[in-house]
């Protein structure tokens, strides 16, 4: 199913229910291995980043069952030889492997990770950190290896709050000896729960949830059943769907606790939002409304991975919109696509565009090229007139269970083929 087709137009209504976080199951899953035992993790989104994830856990011993209610992991037979080449470079958050078989093993070969072309996206972060821990790292025809005698904790300090830096850290340090101080750590939501998880198996960590994390290493890990926390990002894709096809849906299950700056946008774009334990209602009588300024920040920023569908949004509101990008250099490759649709779009570097509102937008054959521009497509093709058909959605399924699907739920006429 590499195509989606979309006939547009439709106003959205009804209710949809916010799968499991991509962003927050990944390192989770990675962090079984680091308990030697089996692991319930609940609410796994079935996508293909996690089928991909999967594939690299079964090929180094770990034994994987998708069961109703979630992914039992058995992490008792681990073997440290070299990770699946075609599974980590198509995904980046294979990655998160780097510090939990560091941590489980001593040691790690593995492919350069690959995933969306968004950015240069470096890795020095991430080395430089492991490295205060003990582990040397070189290159061998291509490929990362990365051995320590003995981790051992250290007062680190992340000169950028990157995610991905963040989790390795987390991952090497509960399984090393001594103290590990980690100073500028990003503030996702998706690393508190990778704490959370890691603190249900035993281990010790202080400051969940802000800046500086104290992890005392060295505690036997067990396993345990765990719920993966609902998607912010699904769920914004669908807030802002529902803002430039207007209706009014009801998002079950959306963590609006953690989308601050998403319902501020989604507001001063026309949305009329109503919270609840339940999740959230959101009405958009017309059309949106533009933004003089829509700006990416680490959380609790607005969200890079949500620029795309703000962009598509502002493609049809009534003024016009600037969008900074601050996170990844090349955030803004759906914009060629955006203007096969008759949006107009004036790139004014490579970090900023200028959005000039039209009346509307018409179906046309675009292209996804990375997985956030592939949904924010289809969600122009919802907002378009006639029908869009999107092509690359190899892209889109790494992180949607069934986009389709779900804004079928809520009356649109969406296809896959």
């Amino acid at each position: 199913m590499d195509s989606i087709r979309i006939q547009g137009g439709v106003a959205l209504q009804g209710k949809v229910r916010i799968q499991g976080s991509k962003n927050a199951a990944l390192p989770i899953l990675a962090a079984t291995l680091l308990t030697g035992e089996s692991s319930l993790i609940k609410n796994c989104p079935r996508i293909a980043d996690v089928y991909a994830m999967v594939s690299l856990l079964k090929g180094i011993g770990c034994t994987v069952n998708w069961q109703e209610n979630g992914l039992c992991i058995d992490a008792s037979s681990v073997n440290c030889e070299e990770l699946g080449a075609e599974a980590v470079t198509c995904m980046r958050s294979s990655l998160c492997l780097l510090g939990a078989l560091i941590g489980r093993c001593g040691r790690i070969s593995m492919e350069h990770p690959g995933g969306c072309v968004i950015g240069q996206r470096p890795i020095d972060l991430h080395i430089g950190a492991l490295r205060q821990m003990g582990v040397e790292f070189r290159e061998e025809e291509g490929r990362l290896m990365a051995e320590a005698d003995k981790l051992c904790g250290a007062h680190i300090s992340l000169p950028f709050p990157s995610v991905g830096a963040t989790e390795n850290v987390v991952l090497a340090a509960v399984l090393a000896e001594g103290e590990t101080v980690l100073e500028g750590a990003a503030l996702e939501p998706e690393i508190t729960a990778l704490c959370q998880y890691l603190k249900n198996c035993g281990a010790e960590i202080e400051g969940v949830g802000t800046g500086r994390l104290v992890i005392r290493g060295g505690r036997r890990l067990y396993g345990t059943d765990f719920p993966v926390p609902a998607d912010r990002i699904v769920a914004g894709t669908y807030l802002f769907g529902c803002i430039g096809a207007g209706g009014s849906v009801f998002l079950e299950d959306a963590p609006w606790e953690e989308m601050g700056a998403v319902l501020e946008l989604a507001e001063r774009m026309g949305g009329r939002l109503c919270i609840s334990k339940e999740g959230i209602y959101v009405q958009a009588p017309g059309r949106p409304r533009a933004v003089e300024c829509i700006e990416t920040a680490p959380y609790p920023g607005f969200p890079t991975d949500l620029q795309s569908m703000a962009l598509a949004v502002a493609a049809l509101a009534d003024g016009e919109s600037r969008i900074k990008e601050t996170i990844f250099e090349n955030r803004f490759r759906v914009v060629e696509e955006l203007r096969r649709m008759g949006a107009q779009i004036e790139e004014q570097d490579g970090s900023m565009v200028l959005v000039h509102g039209v009346k509307s937008l018409h179906g046309a054959s675009v292209e996804a090229r990375e997985l956030r521009g592939g949904a924010a497509l289809v969600v122009a093709g919802l907002m378009a007139q006639g029908e869009t058909t999107v092509t690359g959605c190899k892209f889109i399924y790494r992180g949607y269970e069934n986009i389709c699907r779900d804004f079928r739920e809520l009356g649109a006429r969406v296809t896959s083929a």
